[in-house]
């Protein structure tokens, strides 16, 4: 296989790439030591034809990959899409459109949670995948055949899975299954790094609003100082010693410093200083501003939560649909704990095959029960009222 190293030849196959309904994609990167993912080689396809692209060939201008992307005509399919449209996004600030991901196709065709590729090309090209240069340094050049042969197939077998899995969801009416979990991958919002949000990745490690406070400003200096030096944020700060520092709230380099995991010395440097200031800031913060702490809250509603899960894994099977693309626990719990909450599991098509289902079981009019070792669901009906019987007049006792 020859690798795509000029930009009269990048020009020239993607023109051709888009003449044809759809393409397959993937994206070969490195960001173990940078923060922002470093695009290293960008694999398309299209019924007729595979090329493999060197994103870091000299002078190499990918605006046609950008282009061919952001085409309304041509539908660009990957697997499990979310990395390579984060790289996209932060080389072009254009998300691939439109979009078919056949990680979450699969789910909805009954292959289980989060399949992997090469699962997938097993099960539907009956192809084992060469698996030798996985973990390759795709930056190194030059590449090899062998690098350019395995970075190929990424996109040849998953035309074949794309036809496939279209045909499965077009012939079983589920194709429209698919139009939440695609517009939640083509926001712009999945993709943008705000510092401010940062606090987010810590949801329920906060137990008081205070430590929460606090949470906020150092997830969010975190968050700037690694994008800025481009490095992974645990290079920065590790997640456990962020929650330290927010837990104690220290006011001094020597009680930063006095921490069990805080890196020595580092109280006495540019970074402690930005930390404290962080903390003052979390401490002035308001209390009343604050989001609100997901507190132990549900727990009343452990059993209905309990119950919720069983019916969700019966209706799971039943329509051969991963469980956790009808609901997470996070839904059921929130169910459990207000039946008229806003959650995906209460709207269109999850609600009509487990959604009502759900909301019976927890009113008391559905039941749960074994037949034949296998869970089946028993709707509860009035019973027709029985007629009253005729008066009658008791026995004399004298």
């Amino acid at each position: 296989m020859s690798l795509i190293t000029s930009n009269r030849d990048l020009a020239e196959a993607c023109r051709r790439l888009s003449d044809h309904p759809f393409i397959t994609v993937d994206t070969e990167f490195l960001r173990e030591t940078t923060f922002w993912p470093q695009l290293c080689v960008v694999q398309i396809a299209s019924p007729t034809e595979a090329i493999a692209v060197d994103a870091l060939a000299e002078g190499l201008d990918l605006s046609p990959v950008f282009a061919l992307m952001a085409n309304p005509e041509v539908i660009k399919v990957f697997h499990a899409a979310r990395q390579d449209i984060e790289i996209i996004w932060n080389l072009a600030k254009l998300i691939p459109a439109p979009l078919f991901d056949t990680q979450v196709a699969a789910m909805v065709c009954g292959f289980g949670e989060q399949i992997a590729y090469g699962e997938l090309v097993q099960a539907v090209c009956k192809v084992a995948l060469d698996k030798s240069s996985r973990f390759t340094d795709w930056s190194r050049r030059p590449l090899s055949e062998a690098q350019v042969n395995y970075a190929i197939a990424d996109v040849t077998y998953l035309r074949d899975i794309y036809l496939h899995l279209r045909k499965r969801l077009e012939s079983s009416g589920r194709l429209s299954w698919l139009d939440d979990e695609m517009a939640q991958l083509t926001s712009a919002d999945v993709y943008e790094q705000h510092p401010e949000r940062a606090w987010e990745r810590f949801r329920g490690r906060a137990r008081r609003p205070r430590d929460l406070a606090v949470l906020m400003e150092l997830a969010a200096w975190r968050e700037a100082e690694a994008q800025s030096r481009d490095v992974p944020r645990g290079r920065v700060l590790k997640d456990d010693v962020l929650i330290e520092i927010a837990t104690a709230a220290p006011k001094t380099a020597d009680e930063l410093g006095n921490l069990r995991a805080f890196p020595r010395g580092m109280e006495r440097s540019r970074a402690g200083s930005d930390i404290l200031a962080a903390i003052q800031r979390g401490l002035a913060r308001d209390p009343k501003a604050l989001p609100k702490i997901e507190r132990e809250r549900r727990n009343g509603n452990g059993a209905t939560v309990e119950l919720l899960k069983v019916l969700l894994r019966q209706v799971s099977e039943a329509h051969d649909v991963a469980a956790k693309m009808i609901a997470t626990v996070e839904d059921l719990e929130t169910l459990a704990a207000n039946p008229r909450a806003k959650i995906p599991a209460l709207s269109g098509w999850r609600r009509a095959i487990f959604g009502e289902k759900a909301l019976e079981l927890i009113d008391g009019r559905l039941a749960l029960t074994l037949e034949k070792g296998k869970v089946v669901t028993l709707e509860w009906q009035d019973a027709p009222e029985a007629e009253t019987p005729p008066e009658t007049t008791a026995p004399s006792l004298t």
